[in-house]
This record gives structure tokens, sequence and C-alpha cells, in this order.
């Protein structure tokens, strides 16, 4: 069985693959957003989508910059 996978994308969003449907994705009142067919997506960074909480490209047509990306423990 794959396991769930989160990349974080330079300047952009977090890549969540998820071959066997096992993230939620919830808003704040705790309805879920139907991800049926979509073993990845991503999730907005920005906060710039018209479509969040998932990416649809505007941190590029922003020039959304990142925060520095955190100390690796042990490093």
């Amino acid at each position: 069985m794959a396991q769930v996978k989160i990349t974080v994308r330079p300047n952009g969003p977090f890549r969540v693959e998820d071959p066997n449907g096992l993230v939620e994705v919830v808003d704040p009142n705790g309805n879920k957003y139907d991800l049926t067919g979509k073993p990845a997506f991503s999730l907005c960074r920005c906060g710039g989508s018209v479509n969040k909480p998932f990416c649809d490209g505007t941190h590029s047509k922003i020039g959304f910059q990142a925060a520095e990306p955190a100390v690796k423990a042990g490093g």
C-alpha cells in the first residue's frame, strides 16, 4: 500500500499524493470536500486561489514568495 506523500513546492502549493484515498479535507464546518478520483491534488499556500483550499495557479500570477523552509531536525 502506497503512503500519502506531501511535497512542498518552492513558491507554490502543497502537493498531496494520496493513491489510496486516505486523506480527508474538511472545511471549517466539518464538511468534506469530494476527492473522488483524485489520487493527487494541490493545496493553496499563497491565499490567492479562487478555488480554496485547492491551488488554481494564482501563486505564479501574483509572484508568491514562500517563507524560508523549516530547519530540519538534527541538522
